[in-house]
C-alpha cells in the first residue's frame, strides 16, 4: 500500500506541476516586520545594503507600521518544477537514482549534454542577433517588399522561415518580434498588429522543427532514438516545407483576409533627413536610445521617430554578424559531419563542437568591446546625462505649469490635484491613498482599430477631483499636501546624496555591471537574453519523468498508446501521437517536457515488443517519432503560452511595447492556424512513411 501511496503522490505532483506552468501565481508570505526590520539592520551593518530608510515601515493610508511585511514567492516553469521534485524526494516517492538518470542521463538521453549544447549555440546565434544582422536583413526585406502589403507579408514570412531554419526560433522571436511592433506602429493603414505577430510566431516555430540544432525539443528526440542530424533533417523537410507553403495563403486570405491587417498598399511614415544622415547607435549601449524620463516608449511624436529609426536607420555591426555567421556555419556543418561519421569515429558529445564555437564567438565580443570601450562609454555618458536633465526639466516643468492646486474657474466646482515629482522607484506615494487613477489606455491583441496605438498613463498624470465645499479645508489640505510633497523631494534627494557617500556590496555590483554594459555592451545583451531559466526547468522535468518512468507510469501510458496503434496503424499513429504532442505542450510543461514523456513512452513501447517477441514495423515506428516531432514543434503555437518557453518570451516582448495579448486571444488565433500546420504535416507524414518505409522491423538511427 505505501508503494501505492508513493506512485499516486508522484502522479499527483506531476499534474499539479504542469498546472502551475499553465497557470503561474505568487505565494504571498508574511513576516513579522520586527523580524524584517533586523534583518534589514543587519544587512546594512554588514555594508551589503543601503540604510533602510525610517518612512519604509509605513503601510496602509494613514502611515501606521504595519505588523507584518508581504513577500510574494513566484511559482512558475522555473520553480514549480524544482519544488515538486524536493518534496518528492522529501517524501522518498523519488530516490538518488531517479535524480541521477534525470540529469546525468539514461536511455540515450543526456539532459546535461543537452543543456550544454543548447545554451553554447544559442549564446552564438544571439550574438548574432545583438550585432544587428536580424534587424538590417528584415530592413532590406522592408526595402524589397517596398510599400505593397501582400508582397511585403510573403516576403517577411519568407525571411523568418528562412532564417528560423538556420538559428532557431528564439532569435526571431528577440529581433523579429520588436521589428514587426516598430513596423506596424509606424504605419498609419494598419490598425492592429495581430496578423504579423501571429504569423511570424507560427512560422518561426514550424521552421525550428527542421535542423535538429534549432530546438532543445529535436535534440532530446534525436538522443532518445539515435537518429543522425542528417537523417532528422531528411525527414523532416518536406512536410515543414510543405506546411509553410500552404499555410501563406491560408494566413493571408482566410485567418487575416481584413485589409486593416495586412493592407493591399502600406502607409509608413517616412524618416527625417537629419534621422536617416544619424549615425545609428548600439541599442546594447545602456540608454542608447535615448529615451526620455518619464515616457512610455511610445508616448512622444519623438520616441515615434525613435522607432522609425529602429526600423528605417538599422545599427549593425558588420564584423561581428560576419564573423558570428562565419562560426554558426561552421559549427553546424562540423556538427553534421561528425554525426553522420559516429558510426565509423564513434559517439562523442554534440557540445564537443558548439562549446569551442561559443567560446571563439564570445572572444570575439569581448575583444570587439574592449577595442571600442571609449566610444561606448562616451555614448552612454552622454544618453544618462540627457536622460537625468530630461528628469530634472520634466520634473520642473509640471511644478511650474500646474503647481500644487491648479482652480479651473470660478464656475468650477473641482479642484485638480497633481502630484509634481516623476515617480521614483522603491517610492511610498502617500499622495497615492488619496488619488483615483483613470484607467490605463493598454493596447490589447483583441477590438478595435486603434487599440494598440493606445497610452498608458504614467501616474504624474494622475488626478484628484475634490468638491470645492469648504475653503477652509481646502487651504489646510493644500497646506497638508505641500509639506508631504516637499518632504518627500527633500528625503531623496538626501538619501541619493547619502547612497552615494554609503557605499554598499549591491551598489558595488550595480556599479560593475554598469561598467560591464558599457564596456562589453554586446557580451551583456547576449548573456541576458540567454535562456538560463531552461537549465532548472529542464533538468527538474527530466527528473519527474524519469520518476514516472520507475513508477509504473510510463509503462502504463504505452501500452495504452500500443492499444491505440494495433487497432489503427500507422495512419492512426500519425494521427495520435500529432495530436498528443500538440495538446500535451500545454499542459505537460512546455514542449520540452512534452517531448521528454512521450519519448520516455516509445521507449517504453519498444520495451513491451522486445519483451512480447513481436517487432515494431519500420514503417509505423518512424511514422510515430517523426509524428511528435512535428507535435511538439507545432504544439508552441497552440493554445496557451505556455507550451513553449518561446511563447513566454514573445508575450514578454509585445507587452514591453505595450501590445498585451489575452491567453483567450492567443488560444482563439491559433487555433485554426494549428489546426492547419498539423493537418498538412502529418498528411505529407503519411505519404512520406508510405513511399519510403516498408513492413520489416524498425531498426534505430
Amino acid at each position: 500500500s505505501r508503494h501505492l501511496a508513493t506512485i499516486a503522490y508522484q502522479h499527483n505532483s506531476d499534474r499539479r506541476t504542469d498546472i502551475v506552468v499553465l497557470f503561474p501565481f505568487k505565494v504571498p508570505i508574511y513576516i513579522p516586520r520586527v523580524c524584517y526590520n533586523a534583518i534589514l539592520d543587519a544587512l546594512s551593518a554588514c555594508r551589503i545594503i543601503a540604510p533602510r530608510r525610517h518612512e519604509d515601515s509605513r503601510h496602509g493610508s494613514v502611515g501606521r507600521a504595519s505588523k507584518f511585511v508581504r513577500m510574494n514567492f513566484s511559482m512558475s516553469f522555473s520553480t514549480a518544477p524544482l519544488i515538486a521534485d524536493l518534496f518528492l524526494l522529501a517524501i522518498s516517492a523519488i530516490g538518488r537514482q531517479e535524480v541521477h538518470d534525470g540529469t546525468v542521463g539514461a536511455d540515450n538521453i543526456s539532459p546535461i549534454d543537452i543543456m550544454v549544447f543548447f545554451l553554447t549555440l544559442a549564446y552564438i546565434a544571439i550574438s548574432i542577433d545583438a550585432s544587428g544582422l536580424i534587424r538590417w536583413l528584415a530592413f532590406k526585406v522592408l526595402q524589397k517588399g517596398g510599400k505593397v502589403g501582400h508582397l511585403l507579408f510573403f516576403y517577411l514570412y519568407t525571411f523568418f522561415f528562412a532564417l528560423g531554419t538556420f538559428v532557431g526560433n528564439d532569435p526571431i522571436i528577440l529581433s523579429g518580434t520588436a521589428f514587426l511592433a516598430y513596423m506596424t506602429r509606424v504605419s498609419s493603414n494598419i490598425d492592429h498588429p495581430r496578423a504579423w505577430m501571429y504569423s511570424q510566431f507560427a512560422i518561426a516555430n514550424i521552421a525550428s522543427a527542421i535542423l535538429v540544432s534549432s530546438n532543445p525539443t529535436n535534440l532530446v528526440l534525436a538522443g532518445a532514438f539515435q537518429i543522425k542530424f542528417i537523417v532528422y533533417t531528411a525527414n523532416m523537410i518536406v512536410p515543414v516545407v510543405v506546411t509553410a507553403i500552404v499555410l501563406f495563403p491560408f494566413l493571408l486570405y482566410v485567418v487575416f483576409a481584413s485589409p486593416q491587417l495586412i493592407p493591399l498598399s502600406i502607409e509608413m511614415e517616412t524618416l527625417s533627413e537629419e534621422a536617416k544622415n544619424k549615425k545609428p547607435v548600439n541599442p546594447n549601449i545602456p540608454q542608447a536610445k535615448g529615451k526620455k524620463a518619464g515616457e512610455d516608449e511610445d508616448e512622444s511624436l519623438e520616441n515615434k521617430e525613435l522607432a522609425l529609426a529602429e526600423i528605417m536607420n538599422p545599427f549593425l555591426d558588420k564584423g561581428g554578424a560576419t564573423f558570428g555567421a562565419v562560426v554558426m556555419a561552421v559549427a553546424l556543418i562540423t556538427l553534421l559531419g561528425i554525426n553522420a561519421a559516429s558510426s565509423i569515429i564513434g559517439e562523442h558529445p554534440v557540445f564537443w563542437i558548439t562549446l569551442p564555437a561559443a567560446f571563439i564567438m564570445f572572444c570575439w565580443d569581448v575583444g570587439f568591446g574592449w577595442k571600442h570601450r571609449k566610444e561606448t562609454r562616451d555614448i552612454a555618458k552622454r544618453r544618462q546625462a540627457e536622460f537625468k536633465q530630461a528628469q530634472d526639466e520634466r520634473a520642473n516643468s509640471v511644478r511650474q505649469s500646474n503647481g500644487l492646486f491648479q482652480t479651473p474657474g470660478a464656475s468650477s466646482s473641482f479642484v485638480h490635484v497633481v502630484p509634481p515629482t516623476p515617480d521614483v522607484p522603491g517610492s511610498e506615494k502617500s499622495i497615492r491613498s488619496m488619488t483615483n487613477a483613470s484607467p490605463t489606455g493598454e493596447a490589447s491583441m483583441q477590438g478595435g482599430s486603434a487599440h494598440h496605438k493606445a497610452r498608458q498613463y504614467s501616474s504624474s498624470q494622475l488626478s484628484l477631483t475634490l468638491p470645492e465645499t469648504n475653503y477652509s479645508h481646502t487651504k489646510k489640505l493644500e497646506a497638508a499636501l505641500d509639506r508631504a510633497v516637499d518632504e518627500e523631494k527633500v528625503r531623496y534627494t538626501e538619501d541619493d546624496d547619502m547612497h552615494e557617500q554609503h557605499k554598499t556590496f549591491v551598489s558595488f555590483i550595480a556599479s560593475e555591471y554598469r561598467w560591464l554594459q558599457e564596456t562589453f555592451p554586446t557580451v551583456m545583451a547576449v548573456l541576458s537574453h540567454l535562456p538560463f531559466k531552461l537549465v532548472p526547468f529542464a533538468l527538474s522535468m527530466f527528473v519527474l519523468i524519469q520518476g514516472l518512468v520507475t513508477k509504473g507510469w510510463v509503462p502504463v501510458f504505452a501500452y495504452g498508446w500500443d492499444h491505440w496503434v494495433t487497432k489503427t496503424g500507422t495512419v492512426g499513429a500519425i494521427g495520435g501521437m500529432g495530436f498528443l504532442g500538440v495538446v500535451l505542450c500545454n499542459f505537460a510543461g512546455t514542449n520540452i517536457g512534452t517531448t521528454i514523456l512521450l519519448s520516455r513512452v516509445i521507449q517504453a513501447w519498444q520495451q513491451i515488443h522486445i519483451n512480447n517477441g513481436i517487432p515494431i514495423t519500420d514503417r509505423t515506428f518512424w511514422a510515430t517519432v517523426y509524428a511528435m516531432a512535428l507535435g511538439v514543434n507545432y504544439g508552441a503555437f497552440s493554445t496557451a503560452f505556455s507550451a513553449s518557453l518561446a511563447g513566454l518570451l514573445w508575450r514578454d516582448i509585445l507587452a514591453r511595447k505595450h501590445i498585451h495579448v489575452r491567453r483567450l486571444d492567443f488560444a482563439r488565433e491559433n487555433i485554426p492556424i494549428i489546426a492547419t500546420s498539423m493537418a498538412v504535416g502529418c498528411a505529407v507524414l503519411i505519404g512520406e512513411v508510405y513511399i519510403m518505409r516498408d513492413n520489416s522491423p524498425y531498426k534505430l538511427g
